[in-house]
């Protein structure tokens, strides 16, 4: 038998082993990130970008209704029109804006309708999920050789790394899921694609892909200490620039991980009387995530909030879907308020469109309502959107838009403006082709279908 002339290889020399293995291998993403960056600002450069301090907002909470909420059943109630329509919501709400109501199961938002505006007009006549889903999130429509960005990946583009942002959490997060209706970075490289937590924030502990585990800190700083008692080789390297990056990339992860930033993501720390206000739901203490990433200055954060795609039992749905809206967005509204962010946060709530106004009642639908993108609604607040005002108006069946339509390159131009992001602003996309920012400042889109800028509440 040939002898083995291997030294036997130690346990503590096994871990070190693996350890620097693992270390090589965040080395190498780091650097591949780092060329991802390098490589989305050869691509995607804009010129003439503003500075990230000219615009009124600073942040966006975007609330995405997945599935097309029914605007009959919200913001544009239409009592008039019969149980045909309007179903078991037969009365309209007042609200505390004089002339504004809306749909009676959303009571909470009704007291605080001065802190947002309704957008009545939305329209874009889609109904596909993932057409449409495209259409409101980038402003641009389906079809052609390229696929853009969505307004997240634009606003980190311009609001993230390369307009000043220094915090250690990424500049676009997504709560909980991706939709996987579109790419939200499209040509833009992955760096601007949304880092989405995972997990329910309902739970404790909340974890979170990446960044917290289910161990305690105390055993995270222990590993912390046993990797640094047997990293001989990175003390022996210590004037290596390479071995530098690793130790400042390092601490940074363990920052995220054991410190200020991974503490966001530990509602724990919250008084129990916030997070019921909230609702001890996944979606509730998502709204309450959000107002704590906006508190440490992370400029777009999705809430992906499933369950709107209503074709059959609408009623037994909203039953459900709304008071838990109610409650969670008119405590963040008010959170935000009480904090001194909603002047310099967007808080837009919206789904791909609305549904159809006359119910479907017959089998097998049973009261269900389809998709509809003609007519639609939404609401936004803060960050320099004044609220207490409806942008827009239906006829009395909900089935058409009659005043002032809103088409999605209008509001997304909007919160561009607000954010001081250039709509004129060049992208450069891979094929060559050099794009403005915005559909409407390249002259892609018709006259006819724009409603300008919504100067009425800006």
């Amino acid at each position: 038998m040939e002898k083995n002339n291997h030294p036997q290889t130690t346990r503590r020399e096994f871990i070190a082993r693996g350890l620097y293995g693992a270390m090589g291998l965040a080395l190498a993403k780091g650097l591949a990130t780092r060329a991802l960056g390098d490589d989305a600002l050869r691509i995607g450069r804009a010129q003439g970008a503003p500075s990230a301090s000219a615009g009124k907002a600073k942040s966006v909470i975007q609330i995405w209704l997945w599935g097309g909420p029914p605007h009959l059943d919200t913001f544009d109630p239409k009592p008039d029109a019969g149980r045909e329509y309007c179903g078991p919501y037969g009365k309209a709400l007042a609200t505390n804006v004089n002339g504004i109501q809306i749909c009676p199961a959303l009571p909470l938002l009704a007291k605080m309708a001065d802190k947002y505006s309704l957008l009545r007009g939305m329209t874009h006549g889609n109904n596909g999920h993932e057409t449409a889903a495209y259409l409101v999130q980038t402003a641009r429509k389906p079809g052609g050789d390229l696929v853009y960005p969505g307004v997240g990946a634009i606003t980190s583009y311009f609001k993230g790394t390369n307009g000043g942002y220094k915090g250690l959490l990424p500049p676009y997060i997504t709560l909980t899921e991706p939709q996987g209706r579109f790419s939200e970075n499209g040509f833009l490289t992955s760096k601007y694609k949304p880092f989405s937590t995972g997990g329910d924030p309902s739970k404790d502990p909340f974890v979170v892909e990446g960044i917290t585990a289910q161990i305690t800190p105390e055993r995270q700083k222990d590993r912390r200490v046993l990797l640094g008692e047997i990293d001989s080789f990175s003390k022996s390297m210590a004037d290596n620039s390479m071995v530098r990056s690793l130790e400042s990339s390092q601490q940074q992860a363990y920052e995220m991980i054991l410190g200020d930033a991974g503490k966001a993501f530990v509602l724990s720390e919250e008084k129990d009387e916030v997070r019921d206000r909230y609702g001890r739901t996944k979606f509730g203490q998502s709204c309450l995530l959000a107002r704590r990433l906006v508190g440490l200055g992370v400029p777009f954060i999705t809430i992906n909030h499933q369950g709107w795609d209503t074709h059959k039992q609408n009623f037994e749905t909203m039953s459900k879907k709304l008071p838990e809206l109610d409650r969670a967005l008119s405590s963040l509204l008010q959170e935000l308020s009480d904090r001194g962010l909603l002047s310099s946060t967007i808080v837009w709530v919206s789904g791909e469109f609305g549904r159809t106004p006359r119910v479907q009642w017959e089998a097998p639908w049973m009261g269900g309502r389809g998709h509809y993108g003609k007519a639609f609604s939404a609401l936004v607040a803060g960050g320099g959107f004044r609220g207490g005002t409806v942008v827009g108006k239906t006829d009395a069946r909900g089935e058409n838009v009659t005043e002032r339509p809103i088409y999605p390159w209008d509001l997304l131009d909007s919160m561009y403006e607000l954010l001081a992001i250039d709509r004129h602003a060049k992208l450069n996309a891979p094929q060559g082709e050099t794009v403005c920012v915005s559909p409407l400042a390249s002259g892609e889109i018709p006259a006819k279908e724009t409603g300008g800028l919504l100067k009425e509440i800006m």
